[in-house]
């Protein structure tokens, strides 16, 4: 028998587990994003032009590696319900993908690095999101994706100002190197954690934090019964149980039950049959358009109108992450609270009059627009993973894994589009800039739509109509007794 690992408790803990979640999405997003502020005067420097268009091709090669890549992981991390080698796997193929873009001496070479980089997010963004919802319980899933995708904003907060500052001091490869020293920090965390399912073993279950051996919601006089995956039960002497306590059981997951492993095919056709699902993957579809639409152009729009340099640029993105960080924070816990449409459907709302202000060319209002349109954006998209594991939860055969790599295709997607479009709208059309943010307004209102009539168990269509019946029925009354 094994002896019980050190630190078990908080290697397993589902506080460790979000922690190593949001470290591997901050580092992810920071490798990401250090570069945004830095490329267009590196291609510049390698003797190319139509910079933002290039730039705009290169974001796209790293979300094609993230989007190819997804299917394989979703459905390998299900079927054996593998967490942590995928998250190892993703950070050292990180690395290696910092590395060949740093000594890129060509263009072609450098869409490769970074379609590898969209291959090593991957294995970030499913393994570990699979691995925080087999961790945590439902009551609090809401809150702590919350905290985990905060770390999208923690990696924008750092990147595109620590890759300005690096690039005018020490070029482009300090600009990488630092990437590269994040990635192995990220590294030591992931090969530290404890999935649930291994935890297990020695009868530490992270989702109560004690010593349990049933499923979760279990009444004591059940917690000697094993239940298979067609409704038979099957009684385990407590005898036995004490004698197994260090040997997992010969085909359960990580709650004891037996697991149904759905073909790839039977997976899709669920998620476009369950309103639900494909509600939220349209949404998070629009929202990685909407989310990388003005990443290209961003930094040639700042050097045109005010002449900023990747410097002033990367300070510029400073000012507006910092809110979104504390956005999607709230906007977990809200929607644990009240739901994720209502939450959505105001940040949406609120979002659109600073898209229009930042169409003028005033630096104050263009960034404190930026930041509050960021803010409101952030949070209205935060809750859509977790309305991904609600949908999870109540299907048997759909894993974690397979909605997480439903969201990873459906943002992997609208990120490819989204840079290409800002690309060559910004280069080709006449002002360019504030078509881009009125294509961006559409986006976010037909966002709003779908929110209203499709999210949730009951839509806010459902539920509004049926207070107005209410409200209806009970003025009737009234209205004839006078």
């Amino acid at each position: 028998m094994n002896e019980t690992p050190i630190g078990l408790k908080w290697r397993a803990g589902f506080w460790y587990v979000t922690f190593v979640v949001w470290l591997g999405i901050s580092v992810d997003i920071l490798v990401y994003s250090i570069i945004v502020p830095v490329i267009p005067f590196r291609l510049e420097k390698l003797g190319y032009d139509n910079v933002s268009s290039r730039a705009g091709w290169l974001l796209f090669s790293y979300s094609v590696g993230l989007v190819l890549a997804t299917i394989p992981t979703a459905m390998i991390s299900e079927r054996y319900n593998a967490r942590q080698r995928p998250l190892v796997f993703g950070i050292l193929l990180l690395i290696v993908a910092i590395i060949m873009l740093m000594e890129a001496p060509v263009y072609w070479l450098m869409v490769i690095a970074r379609f590898l980089q969209g291959l090593a997010s991957t294995l970030v963004w499913v393994p570990g999101l699979a691995l925080l919802c087999d961790t945590v319980t439902e009551n609090v899933v809401g809150r702590q994706m919350g905290i985990t995708l905060s770390g999208i904003s923690f990696g924008f907060l750092l990147g595109p100002p620590v890759g300005g500052a690096l690039y005018d001091r020490f070029g482009f490869r300090g600009t990488c190197l630092f990437g590269v020293i994040a990635a192995f920090v990220d590294l030591i965390f992931r090969l530290i954690v404890i999935e649930r399912k291994d935890a297990l073993k020695w009868d530490f279950d992270p989702q109560i934090g004690a010593v349990n051996t049933t499923r979760p919601g279990d009444n004591a006089s059940a917690s000697a019964e094993q239940k298979n995956a067609d409704g038979v039960v099957a009684n385990v002497s407590q005898t036995n149980e004490n004698e197994n306590a260090d040997t997992p059981p010969s085909e359960p997951n990580s709650e004891g039950t037996s697991k149904v492993h759905l073909s790839l095919a039977a997976v899709v056709l669920f998620l476009l049959k369950e309103p639900r699902a494909w509600t939220s993957i349209l949404c998070i579809l629009i929202s990685g358009i909407i989310a990388t639409l003005l990443e290209a152009p961003l930094p040639v729009h700042m050097n045109r109108v005010w002449n900023f340099d990747s410097q002033k640029v990367g300070l510029v993105f400073i000012a507006s992450v910092v809110p979104s960080f504390v956005s999607t924070l709230l906007a977990g816990y809200f929607s644990d609270k009240f739901g994720a449409a209502p939450v959505m459907s105001i940040g949406l709302v609120l979002a659109i009059p600073f898209w229009i202000s930042i169409t003028y060319d005033i630096l104050a209002l263009f960034i404190v627009s930026f930041a509050v349109e960021l803010f409101f954006i952030s949070g209205a998209f935060a809750p859509l993973n977790a309305e991904l594991a609600h949908v999870s939860r109540a299907t048997e055969g759909i894993g974690y894994a397979h909605v997480s790599g439903a969201f990873n295709i459906a943002y992997g997607v609208g990120s490819a589009v989204g840079p290409i479009i800002g690309g060559q709208v910004f280069d080709h059309v006449k002002n360019g800039w504030p078509v881009l943010c009125y294509i961006a307004i559409g986006l976010v209102a037909a966002t709003a739509t779908l929110v209203f009539f499709g999210l949730g168990d009951e839509s806010l269509f459902s539920k509004t109509r049926r207070f107005l019946d209410r409200r209806k029925s009970s003025d009737l009354p009234s209205s004839g007794s006078t």
